[in-house]
Order: structure tokens, then C-alpha cells, then sequence
């Protein structure tokens, strides 16, 4: 067996609508011996995994997978249900897969859900590992590939506070993107969004958290507003730690000046030698360090949030509680092994990991890790409370006395801090701390929610749930308006369209496309970004208030959607294109990846446009995940009297005016079509269709009143200014040139209609000039039926080879010059020349008043600039004083 591929689909995709990870997998000489062919395998895999008994798969009832295996299965569906079973084990719960056999028999696409990426990935290759040794009747170390998995969990997912606020977003429909490998998370799209690191903040003061991280300025704030503190001063050498310790008395707590999540503190430091010991700790972490006074009580944190207090814990340090009978390491095994422990923040608690802290402090208590304390006797293992050190923690919320709560809102206030945790010791929160001896030893900038969001003891609180109030008002969503557009053809045209229906209603919008990423009116990134990466660009940028998407079928396979719904998604056609590639096969298969757009929407407040007049793409209407609007050229079609007949909205024409249709209402019509300047006066009819969609979209999305749709529609124009690549057309001492961006059969017949009418009053002599290529990594068929389709198109032609993508430069060209040449090109009207620049100058060299030059090109902006230049140089600029 062998793994022919594996990736990440980040988003809705062909398979599930979350994050899948995907692997194609060819069990070679198993591609026909199912697991009940393979002696032992499956009493093997489950003495291995024998949580594998708790999987339903189809059978619907416990043990319904390891019955399927006894049956007889075939071993990529194997790999997928050990992959699932490795994250949950390693504490990252996932249910989802899907194996199916690909067209190629005994290849398999395997699909499973993740929660982490890298680990989701690792899983796939660990199960393949498993399952190819299990098939040789050899066992792997499941522990050590489990906590491999947890190492890679540990170091990439969202952390408990970080994933709890993430969680609470989008459990009220709030998308999120995560903005970096750690925990920097965008809340919500464009405009609109918000950001946290961990529980900071995008509105969290920078001035709060350097004085937060100043453990003597914050003593220092905090006494002059008259809160308690231990008494104490920076120091910067061994002798002045021991001269504040003497000073103030011992026992003393040392901790870095600047630091966080308790790392460098030592508490109850009762001696010089400690001292030193402990300052060195401390040093580690920060230049400077603190000498402070030794407060006696409980180690309490308060959280406040949004200026109000929403929780409270009792933390305890990592300790073991003697039995007289076993060292004090037994006794941290035997605390290890309680269920609610586990490595890094799988678990509610964290594993014990014994450390320099530990050993000074048994040190100091006469012991060390062998020693056997006697029955009962409590043994810290930890000077801190931390949870990620082993701590515990209780919840007293609820405990908390008025004084304390209003201290604590107080200093989030001095502090000015969004979110704060407080950090008190002290007999007990039920009373004043001003008044039983307590003090605030610390705050927070970014507090760990693990503690209160799963107590040991008490009551678990949800703060995610104010975060998420502060952050996002009045129940708001963060998202901005989305609309999504798929097809083979014409999509790029329809993006650039919507985008400048919106902008005129005064909409900043973020346009994604084949050939660029627009924000407003600017195109700040060139390249095909119609995928999730040109997504992200779009829905990351806080000045976009309106998003519009092209999505090709490239993105939707290998990486999935960039966004997890949109408000409006339009598929404009489903036509040859791409065959052949990521088991698209035919053109029916291309339909299903394209149906993935339409289905990624909101069941009722969104839309989804689909062209009546193309029946794959009007199938979709079926068990349609959203209400349709259709569009289509044929208004007396069935599809569309029937849909209207339903109560559904068309927009179509009626003589020659785009109309907008609803049930049984009459037309409203919207503009004529000669007023519309993409479709040259009704002869490129494919782009009547175009705007009809983008009319269709854009009154969906807004809901754009008539006169603000033909207002947009009447505005926009295939100029290189506004659509550059489609349509552009030039007149360059007297010959016509075409730059278009057809690039497969459907849109070469479609380009048909606008060079017959341009043509048509043209003498039999001039020529039509056409300057295309093939693209390198479609089948050898349709780079046959394109050069054909050309063939009937052009009187001459010039083949270039601008995209080999994987063939050697020229295969492809000579494919098409000798398809041309069966189709009856006579062959001094033909030249291949594989040099797109070289290729357009022979044209232009070629061509006499009259002609028309049609140049279907790979680099639009060098076509567009070499055009003008052309025209500079022929034609010259001569200016009238």
C-alpha cells in the first residue's frame, strides 16, 4: 500500500461541510483482499485499539465497525476509522469519515474530520502505519504514537481559554479565521471583525498590559487606589534581594518584574540560601525581580471582564497527600493516573511534572522525591497554583464578598484592562481582603478560563459567554455581506460586475478573482486567487464591508472553501472544463464539485442564483439547502413558468429589457439591453446572461432597487479599466483587436457570437485572426475539440504555448496545430509560435485594416500594455493647441 496524497481541506468542500482531512491511498496488492481475507488482522488491530468496539459505523449500533471488519472491509476504510480513533485518544474528539473507492480500482479517496490540522494530518499517516504493520501481523507502540499526536496538539490547537471564546463565537453563527499557528484569532469578517491572542483582545489597552506585566508598577497603581499589597522592591542583584528579604522579614515571595502564567515565581522563600536559589529563577525570566513579602492564606483569582466581575477560584498548588506507605514520586504516579488529568490541556487537570521548584521545595521540607511521607501529611509540589503546573482549582463565585467584587472591578479599572484576572492570598474571599489580612499579589493581561470554565469542585462558569457580549453587542454577527460565484465560464466578468453594482450603492468591496484581489477600487494583489487563499485575503482586510468571490473549481478540491457560508452563491453554468483532473472525470462529476458553493449557505437568510438555461446547474434547485432565484434568457421557459408559479423571483428579458420577475407580479423592468455595455448591443449574449446573474446577486444580497441595478449595470464596462481580459476591444489603425480570456470549447463557441457580429459587415478578404493556446494539463481530447472549435472560428491562426503546466513547452501546441490541420486549417494560415509576447507581435505584424485580431491571452496586463503600446507607436498622439 502506498499514500498517493494527502492534504487539508480547510473548509466546505465535496465531502462535509467542516475541515476534512483528505488521503488517496492505493492498497496495491490489498486491492482485492478485504480484511476477512488477512488471518489475525482484525483480532490484531483490536487488541490494539480496542476503543475501535465503540464505532457504529453504517451498521448503526455499537461494535458495527469491528463486525464490518470480521465481514470483510476494505483497508482504506480501516485507515479512516484508526485515524478518527487516534485523535479522539489523543484528545481531539472527531466522529466524521467517508471512504470511496476512486476510478481507478483499488485507489480510495479516505476523508476524516479533524480539530487540528498537523495533528488531523499525522493521524492519517499514523493509521496507514497501524494498519499496513497490522496486515503483517506486527504491532506498533500505540502510546508512543499517541502522545506523539498530543505533542503536535499541544504545540498547534487553540488553547482551553482561546478555543472557549472561539466556540462561543461560533455557536451564535460568529465565523472565525485563525491568523497564525499560536492563538492570534479573528472574530467575525471585514469591518466587522474582531480580534483576541489567547484572552487579549483587539480593544485590550497596551498601556493595561504594560502595567500588568510590572509586577512593581502594578503594586505601586494598585496601592496608591488604596488595595492592598505585600510590601516589597525591584532588585537587581543576589545582596539587595537579601537586604529587601531581611528588610520586610521572611518568608518572602520572589518572582520576575516582568512575566506571566507564573513561571520564575517562588513562594514562602524562607532563607538566604532559598533566596539565591529562587532569585535565580526568577532571573531567568526577567533582568529584574521582585522581593515581596510572604502573605499567609489561600491563593485565590478573580476574573473580571468587561469592567465586571464574572468569576472566582481557590487554587491549590500541585501536592501529594502521604499514606506512610509510598514515596512521594508513587504518590504523584498515583495522582497522574485520575481520568480528569491529562498531557498539556487535553484533560480538566494537567498531569504533575516534578521540576527545580519541586525539589527546593521538598528540599526545604526535609524531603525529596523517595522520601515516604506519613499518613495524611500534605507535601507541595508546586509554589504556584497554576493549572498548567498541576494545580486544582474550586470554584467560589458565588462566595465572593460585595467589597471584594467592587475591589476587583475597581482595578480592572486602574489597571484598564478589558480582561483581567486578579490574583489574591488571602483566609477567604467571604470578607473584606482589607480587613482579614489579605492582599493582591498580582494581575493578569491575558488569564487562563480553564479554571473556571471546568472546576474541580463547584460550579463551571462560562466566561466565554461575556467576552463574546463585550466583543460582539446586541447579539451582532461580525459578518459582512458574502456572495460566492462558481461556473465554467463567465465568472470573473459576473465577480467584477456585482462588485461595481455595490459600489455604487457605496459599498467598500473586497473582489477576489482569476486575475486579482480588489479592495475598492484598487487591486492590491495580481495572480488567480479564486481559491481560499484570495478568500482570506478578502474577509481578513478591515476596511472590506461587502465581499465578493469567485470560486474555481481548483480551490473547491484541493483546499475547500475559504469561508464557511456565504449570504448569496451564484453558479452560472457547468460546461467541459478541467476533465480529467482531481477525479473529475465528466462533466457531471464537475457539477457536484460546483454544487459545493451552493450549498455552503445559510438555510434562510441566504439566496442561491442558478441559470435556468443550463439543467445541471437548474438540478440544483432540488434539495436546494436555501431559496432559489433563477435567471435565464428564456422567459417562456418551463423551468422558469414553473418556478414563478411557485411564488419564486426570476430575472430574465422580455423583448430586449432585463426584467425582474416575482410569482405572479407583473415585470419590473430593469434596463434595456443595448443600455448595458458589457453585452456589445445584445451581441455577446453569454454576457446578458452574466448580468442577469449579477443583478440577480446583488438585489439579493442588499436588496438593490431598480434604478440602483441599472444605474451599476449601465456603468460598467469591458474596458480594460473595469473588466481587463474580457471583451476589451481596441481599434488600432483600422484593424480591430479582441482581447478576451476564453480558455475551454463552451466559451471559444460563446466568443463565436461576438466575433461573427463583428465580422458580419466586414469584406470576404479580411481575415480573423485568432492568437490562442491550450492549456497544458487538460486531456488530450479537448485540447483536440478546442483547436477544432478555433478552427471554426478563425480564418487564421497563431498557437502559442504559454502554460505547458506539467507538459514539455510545445506538446501542447503541436497537439492543436495538428488538430487544426484534420479540421482543414490549410496550413500556410497557420503558425505556432510558443512565446505569448512573440506570438501577438506576429499578429500584429500580419494584420491589415480590416482584420480582426482576436487575442485570447495568459498574461492580461502584458497583453493590455503591449496593445497600447502598439497603438502608441502606430498611431503616435497628436495634440491640437
Amino acid at each position: 500500500m502506498k499514500i498517493l496524497e494527502q492534504r487539508a481541506l480547510r473548509g466546505p468542500n465535496k465531502w462535509s461541510r467542516f475541515p476534512t482531512a483528505y488521503m488517496r491511498i492505493d492498497l496495491e496488492g490489498f486491492a482485492d483482499r478485504p480484511t476477512n481475507s488477512l488471518p489475525g488482522f482484525t483480532d490484531l488491530l483490536m487488541r490494539l485499539l480496542p476503543s475501535l468496539h465503540e464505532h457504529r459505523c453504517g451498521v448503526g449500533r455499537t461494535g458495527g465497525f469491528e463486525s464490518r471488519m470480521i465481514e470483510g472491509t476494505w483497508l482504506g476504510h480501516v485507515i479512516e476509522h484508526v485515524a478518527i480513533e487516534l485523535q479522539c485518544l489523543a484528545g481531539m474528539e472527531v466522529g466524521f469519515g467517508k471512504t470511496r473507492e476512486t476510478s481507478v480500482p483499488g485507489v480510495y479517496h479516505v476523508v476524516y474530520r479533524y480539530r487540528d490540522e498537523r495533528a488531523g494530518m499525522e493521524a492519517g499517516k499514523e493509521a496507514f502505519r497501524i494498519v499496513e504493520a497490522a496486515t503483517r501481523g506486527e504491532s506498533l507502540d500505540i502510546e508512543s504514537i499517541l502522545q506523539g499526536l498530543r505533542e503536535i496538539r499541544e504545540e498547534s490547537i487553540l488553547g482551553p481559554s482561546t478555543a472557549s471564546i472561539v466556540e462561543e463565537a461560533t455557536g451564535r453563527d460568529i465565523p472565525f479565521l485563525r491568523l497564525n499557528d499560536a492563538s492570534l484569532v479573528q472574530l467575525g469578517w471585514g469591518v466587522n471583525q474582531r480580534r483576541i491572542q489567547a484572552t487579549m483582545t483587539g480593544r485590550t489597552s497596551a498601556l493595561g498590559v504594560e502595567i500588568a506585566d510590572d509586577k512593581y508598577l502594578t503594586k505601586t497603581t494598585l496601592a496608591g487606589a488604596g488595595i492592598p499589597v505585600p510590601q516589597g522592591s525591584v532588585v537587581d542583584t543576589p545582596l539587595e534581594a537579601v537586604k529587601v528579604a531581611n528588610e520586610i522579614g521572611f518568608p518572602v515571595t520572589v518572582k520576575p518584574l516582568v512575566g506571566n502564567h507564573g513561571r520564575g515565581i517562588s513562594v514562602r522563600v524562607a532563607g538566604e540560601e532559598d533566596l539565591g536559589l529562587a532569585f535565580q529563577i526568577a532571573r531567568d525570566i526577567s533582568p529584574r525581580v521582585v522581593v515581596e513579602k510572604f502573605l499567609e492564606g489561600l491563593d485565590f483569582r478573580i476574573l473580571v471582564i468587561g469592567h465586571r466581575m464574572v468569576a472566582a477560584s481557590l487554587r491549590t498548588p500541585a501536592h501529594v497527600v502521604g499514606d506512610g506507605k509510598h514515596s512521594i514520586r508513587d504518590l504523584i504516579e498515583a495522582v497522574n493516573r485520575n481520568e480528569l488529568r491529562g498531557f498539556g490541556h487535553e484533560k480538566v487537570l494537567t498531569y504533575i511534572t516534578p521540576d527545580s521548584i519541586t525539589l527546593r521545595l521538598l528540599r526545604e521540607s526535609g524531603l525529596d522525591l523517595d522520601s515516604i511521607p506519613e499518613q495524611g501529611r500534605i507535601v507541595r509540589l508546586k509554589s504556584t497554583a497554576n493549572l498548567s503546573a498541576g494545580g486544582t482549582a474550586e470554584d467560589v463565585t458565588d462566595t465572593v464578598h460585595s467589597a471584594n467584587r467592587f475591589m476587583a472591578e475597581r482595578i480592572s479599572r486602574f489597571i484598564d484592562l478589558d480582561i483581567i484576572g486578579i490574583d489574591i492570598i488571602a483566609p477567604s474571599l467571604e470578607t473584606p481582603i482589607n480587613e482579614n489580612g489579605g492582599g493582591v499579589v498580582e494581575v493578569n493581561a491575558a488569564p487562563g478560563f480553564r479554571m473556571h470554565l471546568a472546576p474541580v469542585k463547584g460550579k463551571p462558569r462560562q466566561v466565554a459567554v461575556p467576552v463574546i457580549d463585550m466583543l460582539f453587542p446586541g447579539g451582532e454577527q461580525g459578518r459582512i455581506p458574502l456572495v460566492a460565484v462558481t461556473g465554467t465560464n463567465g465568472k470573473t466578468t459576473t465577480v467584477r460586475l456585482i462588485s461595481h453594482l455595490l459600489r455604487t450603492v457605496g459599498r467598500s468591496v473586497g473582489s477576489t478573482t482569476t486575475d486579482e484581489i480588489k479592495i475598492a477600487t484598487h487591486t492590491v494583489m495580481r495572480g488567480d486567487f479564486a481559491g481560499p487563499e484570495g478568500a482570506g485575503v478578502v474577509l481578513r482586510d478591515p476596511t472590506v464591508d461587502a465581499a465578493v468571490l469567485e470560486v474555481a473549481r481548483g480551490g473547491i478540491v484541493r483546499r475547500g472553501l475559504g469561508y464557511d457560508r456565504a449570504d448569496v452563491a451564484v453558479v452560472l453554468n457547468v460546461a467541459e472544463d478541467h476533465l480529467g483532473l482531481d477525479d473529475v472525470e465528466d462533466v457531471d462529476d464537475l457539477a457536484v464539485v460546483k454544487r459545493v458553493v451552493a450549498d455552503a449557505v445559510h438555510a434562510e437568510k441566504s439566496r442561491i442564483i442558478l441559470n435556468a438555461d443550463d439543467p445541471r446547474v437548474l438540478a440544483m434547485k432540488e434539495d436546494a439547502r436555501a431559496p432559489v432565484v433563477l435567471f435565464s434568457l428564456h422567459p417562456d421557459s418551463e423551468a422558469v413558468q414553473r418556478h414563478l408559479s411557485e411564488g419564486g423571483t426570476v430575472f430574465t428579458i422580455e423583448g430586449a429589457t432585463l426584467v425582474l420577475r416575482e410569482g405572479t407580479l407583473p415585470s419590473a423592468a430593469i434596463v434595456k439591453v443595448f443600455e448595458v455595455p458589457i453585452t456589445l448591443g445584445g451581441k455577446a449574449l453569454y454576457n446578458v446572461s452574466n448580468a442577469l446573474a449579477a443583478a440577480a446577486a446583488a438585489h439579493a444580497l442588499l436588496g438593490l432597487h431598480i434604478e440602483d441595478l441599472r444605474t451599476g449595470l449601465s456603468t460598467f464596462n469591458p474596458s480594460i479599466g473595469q473588466s481587463p481580459g474580457r471583451l476589451n476591444l481596441f481599434e488600432v489603425a483600422g484593424v480591430d483587436y479582441l482581447i478576451d480570456y476564453a480558455h475551454n470549447v463552451p466559451a471559444f463557441m460563446a466568443l463565436n457570437q461576438v466575433v461573427a457580429s463583428l465580422s458580419g459587415k466586414r469584406l470576404q478578404e479580411h481575415r480573423r485572426i485568432g492568437v490562442v493556446s491550450g492549456t497544458g494539463n487538460r486531456m488530450d481530447e479537448d485540447i483536440v475539440r478546442l483547436a477544432e472549435a478555433a478552427t471554426a472560428i478563425y480564418t487564421d491562426l497563431i498557437i502559442k504555448d504559454s502554460d505547458p503546466r506539467g507538459r514539455p513547452l510545445g506538446e501542447t501546441a503541436e497537439i492543436m496545430r495538428t488538430a487544426a490541420l484534420a479540421a482543414g486549417l490549410p496550413e500556410e494560415r497557420l503558425r505556432v509560435i510558443p512565446n505569448e509576447r512573440e506570438a501577438i507581435e506576429a499578429a500584429f505584424g500580419m494584420a491589415v485594416p480590416g482584420d480582426l485580431v482576436v487575442i485570447q491571452p495568459d498574461d492580461i496586463p502584458g497583453t493590455i500594455r503591449m496593445l497600447l503600446e502598439h497603438k502608441e507607436k502606430t498611431e503616435g498622439l497628436d495634440l491640437v493647441p
